[in-house]
């Protein structure tokens, strides 16, 4: 069942094939190369807390145990992913489905960084397939991704949510290894978000491609002055909506270091936020701050911040 074809998106897209080629090295598919895990979350009664009620994880792809790190929220469960190889390599398939049910609550991040290596063949390519049932609340709020040069990447998330579940996702794409001198040297990223809700009607569809080597990515109306993007969704009954829109202008409105916009998805069916900065750690924080938002509007807590282990 878990086999390249498991593992590989359906409709790559052809600015991505176009890289397609047979490897010298460890061929696509073979062992190392798929990465796997699955996480059903359940609301326990007896325990009072979100547990992990399944878990299956095939290197390059585990995780931590699910620790309890919110005083305010001590039943929301926190899952680390971790990848032992480092990062993502040429020919790598990676699949992650994350469901919740039961009126689980969930915060899953990375221990850190998403690393895509530089790649002479092929390229590298993740699934993200997240559901949240009714009266579920889930953030995936992963560190940044780090395109190596020569780098190709293809990521498609998938998100499923219940119209009085919530769901949290964000994504921060930097231009490279800039330590290393490698600013915007990577071939492409390009990154597709999608979501529907119970009933399969779409709520929404995003875009986000980028090819440094073929276009001016400093331009005006991609990244003008700035080095970083950052993308937030978040899918939350509609009652909610308002509120956590006006709330997430007043950041902008408040702060200098970077520059971003907040849009109502059609039908009042989630936000999307799209921001742009300089530094990782600016970016960070105004995707924590929202996550703050969201968590006060929708369960009534506050939120301490993002702890890595």
């Amino acid at each position: 069942m878990y086999n390249l074809s498991y593992c590989t998106p359906e409709k790559i897209p052809t600015e991505v094939l176009n890289y397609d080629s047979a490897l010298e090295q460890m061929g696509v598919g073979q062992a190392g190369k798929l990465g796997i895990l699955h996480l059903r979350f359940e609301n326990d009664p007896i325990v009072h807390r979100t547990t992990i009620k399944h878990q299956y994880y095939k290197v390059p792809l585990c995780i931590k145990r699910a620790m309890y790190l919110e005083e305010t929220c001590p039943e929301m469960a926190y899952v680390y992913i971790i990848s032992p190889s480092g990062g993502v390599l040429q020919g790598d398939r990676y699949r992650t489905d994350i469901n919740l049910t039961n009126s689980a609550k969930a915060h899953v991040t990375t221990q850190s960084a998403t690393r895509i290596y530089r790649m002479n063949k092929n390229f590298g390519t993740q699934i993200i397939n997240l559901e949240v049932d009714k009266d579920c609340y889930l953030e995936y709020i992963p560190d940044q991704i780090i395109p190596f040069r020569d780098s190709r990447f293809y990521q498609i998330t998938n998100i499923r949510v219940h119209d009085e579940g919530t769901c949290v996702y964000s994504e921060i794409l930097t231009p490279g290894r800039v330590a290393s001198k490698e600013a915007f040297e990577y071939d492409i990223c390009y990154m597709k978000v999608k979501s529907v809700n119970q009933k399969e009607n779409l709520r929404l569809i995003d875009i986000a491609k980028v090819q440094p080597k073929k276009e001016n990515v400093k331009s005006f109306g991609i990244l003008n002055t700035y080095d970083m993007l950052g993308n937030i969704y978040i899918l939350t009954p509609k009652e909610k909506i308002n509120q956590i829109q006006s709330e997430v202008l007043e950041i902008f409105d408040n702060v200098k270091s970077v520059i971003g916009g907040c849009t109502k998805l059609p039908d009042g069916n989630g936000l999307l936020i799209r921001v742009l900065g300089s530094f990782v750690d600016d970016l960070k924080n105004i995707i924590y701050s929202i996550v703050r938002i969201v968590r006060e509007n929708v369960l009534n807590v506050s939120f301490s911040g993002i702890r890595k282990i």
